[in-house]
């Protein structure tokens, strides 16, 4: 019988399994949205990038992976701007080079944190009081 399960060094299974639905889900969408970043790169051909699995998974990765979720909503918030850009064309097809940075500044975020979801899944999980220890050691000054 475990009366103090918050000193339980084992994580829970239902979260982990939760976590990985949200990580495989988010990271799936990512890669296709830079797919579809990569069409539009090749024919200027404006696309509508995906947000539907963060919105349904960003709770569950703020949880459980709250580092790898402020890249991943600060992403996911710019992707008006960065359709906006994909439609603003010129001549031909061209892009003003704010947008065009705007675009690929996109994308390469895109790239980071689908690493860092990925990474944040497969770091080893502290214990409930393990993340408390180094929650007050990030809190509380050092002594020196």
């Amino acid at each position: 019988m475990d009366f103090f399960p918050w000193l339980s060094s084992k994580p829970d299974p239902e979260l982990r399994r939760r976590l990985e639905r949200a990580v495989a889900d988010v990271d799936r969408e990512l890669a296709a949205n830079l797919e579809l970043t990569s069409m539009f790169d090749q024919t200027k051909q404006a696309v509508v990038l995906e947000n539907g699995e963060f919105t349904r998974h960003g709770a569950t990765i703020q949880s459980g992976l709250a580092a790898a979720h402020g890249p991943l909503a600060d992403l996911y918030a710019r992707i008006a701007d960065t359709e906006s850009a994909m439609e603003r064309r010129g001549p031909a097809n061209t892009l003003r080079d704010d947008d065009r940075m705007l675009i690929e500044t996109w994308e390469g975020d895109a790239r980071a944190a689908q690493r860092g979801l990925r990474d944040a899944l497969a770091a080893p999980q502290l214990s409930p009081l393990a993340a408390l220890f180094r929650r007050l050691r990030g809190v509380l000054p050092s002594r020196r």
